[in-house]
C-alpha cells in the first residue's frame, strides 16, 4: 500500500501520509512508534492484538469526517472506537483508529412547554471555532479535548465500590493484608471538569416524539433506613433557598436521621471470604464530578458539588418530587456511562420538596450498568431503567452522524428516517455517531441492592426458581436479576440476587420481603436499601471485580421462559465452571415491548429474561472451559426456550454469523437494504456486520481483529 512504512508485521503510516492526515483535522494523531498509541489502542479485553497503523482523536464531526474521507482516498481501513468495551475487538480493527474519547461535551435540558427540545445542530460544540453553525456551546467540555494527556483506557483504576460499602468489606474483608493485597495499588484518575455560569439564550427547537406512554412517578419519597454519618450544616432543616430571580423559599427538610454509622453491616458472613482473590483495586473514591448547574449551585453551602453530599444517601434529593416526565440530555461520544451518570448525579433540574418548597432531582438516561461506553445508545442497552424506559436505544432523539461518505447529518424521526429506523440498534454498521440527545428520567432514589449466597449444587436450583416465581408479574419499576459467579478451586462461588426498585423502600419493601423469604440458605449478606441511582449503577461491576486487562468472553440470550428442567441443567453445568466465570438471568419485559420503530424486532422484546454468560480470566490463564461451557450453556442448554438472537448490546467476539443476524429477525432484510443505501461499498466493516461489501455472509474472523489463543 503506497504510503505505508514499517515492518510487515507492524505496519506504520509513512511521513508523507502522517502528516496529510495531522494536517487535515484539529486533533491529535498518534502512530504506531508514539508512545501514546498504546494508550488509545488499549481495548477493556485484554486479549486483543492491535494492528493498526495509527490511532485519530478527533474533536468534532468535522475531524471524523476528514479521517473518513482521508482513509477513503488511500484505501485504508477505519474502525471507531468509544469506550473500549467491546470484547470482540472491532473498534481497533482498523488500519486508523478513530477514537472519540475526546468529544465530551454534555448538557441537560428540561422539555420546553410543548414537549421539544434543543437540536443539536443549536447547540455546537465549544471551541468549535466557525466550523458549524454558530450557537450556545454545551456545558462541561474537559480540558482533555485539547490536551495530549491521555484521558481513556484507565479503566484498572475505576472503583465500583461506591455501590456499597457493605459489599465491598464482604467481598474483600482482609483490607491491605487481603490476597493480593501485594500489587501495586491502583491510583484514582482525577476527572477534571469545568463548571461554568453560562447565560443560555433562546434556541430553535424540533418536536420531540415518544412511543413510550409511561407517566412520571408522584410519590412521595421516604427517608433513607441506613442514616448517614455524613455532617449536615443544622440551619439546613429551616432553610432560606434563593430563587433564580434572586427571591427565597422556606424549605423545611426532614431532621437528621439517627446516626447507625458505628454499628456493624447487617448479615455479613464470619466465614472466610470466597472472592478477596478478585480484589485488585484502591478503595480511595474519587472525587464528585462538578456541578455545572446553577440550581444546585444556587443551594446553600454549595451542597450539590461537594462529595459528602453526592455520596450521601440522605441528601434531600430523596425528599423530592420531580416537575417534568423527562427531560434531555446531549452528550458527546467520548462520555462513558458512568460519567455521563455522574454528571446527572451533579446536576439536577428542580423539582418540589415534601414542604412544597424548591428541591432538585437528578434525571438519568436509560442505560447498561458500568462500565460501558456511549456505543450502548445504538447497540439496545438493557439496565435498571430498562423495564421502566425502555432500552438505551429506545429513548435516543436524535443524533450527529458521520457517514461512509464523509458526510455529516443530523438523524431523528424526521431527518434521514430510515436511517434513524436502523441507527438505533445497528448504529456502528452505518456511520459514527459523534454526539446524542436522548431522554433521562427522574430518578430521586432507587430500593436497590445485593442478597448472596453462597452457591451449592444442591440448593442453588430452588433459590433460582424462588427468585423466578417472585418476579413473575412485577411492576416496571422492578428490575432483578440472579447471577452465579464462580470461585476458584477448593473455594466457593456465589449465588447473588441484585434487585433494584425504582422509588422509596415503603414501594419495594414487599418485594424484597418475598424474594428474601427463601430459607434454603443462611443469606450471606442482605444490604438492599435506598440509595442514588449514580451508586447503583456501578453494582453489577462491583460483585464482577471486572478487570481491564483480563481476557474477556461473553455470550448472551434472550429467553422465552425460565423452566424447571433449565434451571437443574444450568445449576449442574455451572459447578464446572472455572474462576471468573458469571451466569446472569436477568428479568427482561415491561417497557421493552412498547416500542416497535427501530430494527430491534418484537419477538426480542417479549423475551421474560435476558442471559449472558460474562466470563473474564488472567492473561496467562489457560482453560478452554473458560469458552466451552459458555458456549455449550448458550447454544445447548438454553436451546429450548432462545428466542433468535440476543440483543445487539451482547454481541461478543467470534459470534456465528446466524446469531447476528437473529438479533434483527424479521427485520434483517430492511436493515440490509437500508445499508446498500448508506454504506454501499461497507466502509464500517469493522464491527459486528456479518456480511461483506457483495452481501455475502463472511465469518468472524474476517472482521475482527487476531486473539490470543485460548
Amino acid at each position: 500500500m503506497e504510503g505505508i512504512s514499517g515492518t510487515s508485521i507492524f505496519p506504520s503510516l509513512s511521513d508523507v501520509l502522517y502528516q496529510e492526515l495531522r494536517s487535515t483535522i484539529s486533533g491529535d494523531t498518534y502512530r504506531r512508534d508514539d508512545p501514546s498509541f498504546l494508550d488509545y489502542s488499549r481495548m477493556f479485553n485484554g486479549d486483543v492484538k492491535v494492528h493498526a497503523m495509527a490511532v485519530v482523536c478527533p474533536l468534532d464531526a468535522l475531524d471524523v469526517s476528514q479521517v473518513v474521507l482521508f482513509c477513503r482516498k488511500h484505501s485504508i481501513s477505519a474502525s471507531v472506537k468509544a469506550g473500549g468495551y467491546g470484547t470482540a475487538g472491532w473498534a481497533v480493527g482498523g488500519d486508523i483508529i478513530i477514537d472519540l474519547c475526546k468529544i465530551t461535551d454534555i448538557d441537560i435540558e428540561p422539555p420546553a412547554a410543548d414537549g421539544s427540545f434543543t437540536s443539536i445542530r443549536d447547540m455546537p460544540v465549544l471551541g468549535s471555532k466557525g466550523k458549524v453553525k454558530a450557537g450556545p456551546p454545551l456545558l462541561d467540555r474537559s480540558d482533555a479535548a485539547t490536551s495530549s494527556k491521555r484521558r481513556r483506557e484507565d479503566d484498572h483504576e475505576l472503583s465500583y465500590d461506591l455501590a456499597s460499602a457493605t459489599v465491598a468489606d464482604f467481598l474483600h474483608p482482609g483490607g491491605s493484608s487481603a490476597p493480593f493485597a501485594d500489587r501495586p495499588p491502583a491510583t484514582r484518575r482525577r476527572l477534571e471538569f469545568a463548571a461554568p455560569t453560562l447565560e443560555i439564550p433562546q434556541m430553535s427547537t424540533y418536536s420531540a416524539t415518544s412511543s413510550s406512554s409511561q407517566k412520571p412517578s408522584t410519590t412521595l419519597l421516604s427517608s433513607n433506613s441506613l442514616g448517614s454519618s455524613i455532617p449536615m450544616p443544622s440551619n439546613l432543616l429551616a432553610s432560606h433557598i434563593p430563587s433564580m430571580d434572586g427571591a427565597t423559599t422556606d424549605v423545611a427538610l426532614p431532621p437528621p436521621l439517627p446516626d447507625t454509622s458505628s454499628k456493624p453491616p447487617p448479615c455479613i458472613s464470619s466465614l472466610d471470604d470466597p472472592f478477596s482473590y478478585l480484589d485488585d483495586t484502591s478503595n480511595n473514591l474519587a472525587p464528585p464530578v462538578a456541578s455545572t448547574s446553577r440550581l444546585a449551585q444556587s443551594m446553600p453551602n454549595a451542597l450539590f458539588a461537594t462529595p459528602s453530599f453526592l455520596e450521601s444517601s440522605t441528601n434531600i434529593l430523596t425528599y423530592a418530587m420531580p416537575i417534568y416526565s423527562h427531560a434531555f440530555m446531549t452528550f458527546g461520544a467520548g462520555k462513558r456511562q458512568k460519567e455521563i451518570d455522574q454528571f446527572s448525579a451533579a446536576n439536577p433540574l428542580e423539582a418540589m420538596s415534601l414542604a412544597g418548597g424548591r428541591g432538585a432531582v437528578p434525571y438519568h438516561v436509560p442505560s447498561a450498568a458500568h462500565p460501558v461506553g456511549s456505543a450502548i445508545m445504538i447497540l439496545g442497552g438493557f439496565g435498571f431503567l430498562g423495564r421502566l424506559h425502555g432500552l438505551s436505544s429506545d429513548n435516543l432523539v436524535e443524533a450527529e452522524v458521520v457517514l461512509a461518505d464523509g458526510q455529516i447529518v443530523l438523524v431523528n424521526h424526521n431527518e434521514h428516517p430510515d436511517l434513524w429506523w436502523a441507527l438505533r440498534g445497528a448504529g456502528p454498521a452505518f456511520g459514527v455517531v459523534t454526539r446524542y440527545k436522548a431522554r433521562a428520567y427522574p430518578v430521586p432514589v432507587v430500593f436497590a441492592g445485593n442478597l448472596i449466597y453462597r452457591f451449592h449444587r444442591a440448593t442453588a436450583p430452588s433459590l433460582i426458581k424462588h427468585f423466578r416465581d417472585c418476579v413473575k408479574g412485577a411492576p416496571r419499576e422492578l428490575y432483578a436479576n440472579v447471577l452465579l459467579t464462580a470461585g476458584p478451586a477448593g473455594q466457593d462461588s456465589l449465588v447473588v440476587i441484585q434487585m433494584c426498585y425504582v422509588g422509596p423502600k415503603v414501594k419495594g419493601q414487599e418485594f424484597l420481603q418475598a424474594i428474601s423469604s427463601w430459607d434454603g440458605e443462611r443469606c450471606l449478606l442482605n444490604e438492599v436499601d435506598e440509595k442514588s441511582f449514580l451508586h447503583q449503577q456501578d453494582s453489577v461491576a462491583q460483585v464482577l471485580r471486572g478487570k481491564a486487562g483480563n481476557k474477556w468472553f461473553i455470550r448472551s440470550a434472550l429467553i422465552s421462559s425460565l423452566p424447571d428442567d433449565i434451571v437443574n441443567k444450568t445449576v449442574l453445568q455451572f459447578a464446572d465452571t472455572p474462576v471468573g466465570c458469571t451466569w446472569l438471568f436477568e428479568l427482561a419485559g415491561g417497557a421493552l415491548v412498547d416500542f416497535e420503530d427501530n430494527c430491534i424486532p418484537k419477538a426480542q422484546r417479549q423475551a421474560s429474561f435476558t442471559v449472558a454468560a460474562l466470563h473474564q480470566w488472567d492473561i496467562e490463564f489457560q482453560d478452554p472451559r473458560c469458552v466451552h461451557s459458555a458456549e455449550e450453556w448458550i447454544a445447548e442448554t438454553l436451546a429450548p426456550v432462545t428466542l433468535g438472537g440476543p440483543l445487539p448490546s451482547f454481541l461478543g467476539r467470534q459470534e456465528p454469523p446466524g446469531r447476528v443476524i437473529a438479533c434483527y429477525g424479521e427485520n434483517w432484510a430492511r436493515l440490509c437494504e437500508v445499508k446498500k443505501k448508506y454504506d454501499p461499498d461497507n466502509f464500517f466493516r469493522n464491527s459486528f456486520w456479518p456480511l461483506n461489501a457483495e452481501g455475502e455472509i463472511i465469518e468472524p474472523e474476517e472482521h475482527e481483529p487476531q486473539h490470543i489463543e485460548f
